[in-house]
């Protein structure tokens, strides 16, 4: 699979209200994500694609992210494909994490990438 023709961004170019789709599964989501992010794993994407196309539908650009950006990069090239606006997230959660941008959890504990 060529994603030499992939839209994609630096972590820094995603905006603090930007809308970020997190690929991955529900173990990698629970050690921390990006607050507000949408999680829609890989494995569920296309029984769960309705959820993301009324989330991007205010024409809003979709941020796709996993741990370092193979999956999301998959996940990018499919919504792509069904006209969506979508990029993936170079580097995913680690270059997030990298880049000291903010990661929550759902039970208060400190976040980390898995």
């Amino acid at each position: 699979m060529n994603f030499a023709s992939l839209p994609s961004v630096d972590v820094a170019a995603v905006p603090s209200d930007g809308l970020v789709l997190d690929v991955r599964e529900d173990d990698e989501w629970a050690a921390g994500h990006v607050e507000g992010a949408l999680h829609v794993p890989m494995s569920d994407f296309v029984a769960r694609f309705g959820e993301v196309t009324e989330a991007v539908a205010e024409g809003r650009k979709a941020y796709v992210m996993c741990r370092v950006g193979g999956r999301s990069a998959q996940v990018t090239q499919y919504l792509v494909q069904q006209g969506v606006d979508a990029v993936n997230v170079d580097g995913g959660m680690l270059a997030w994490d990298g880049a000291g941008r903010p990661m929550v959890t759902e039970n208060g504990t400190a976040a980390f990438v898995l």
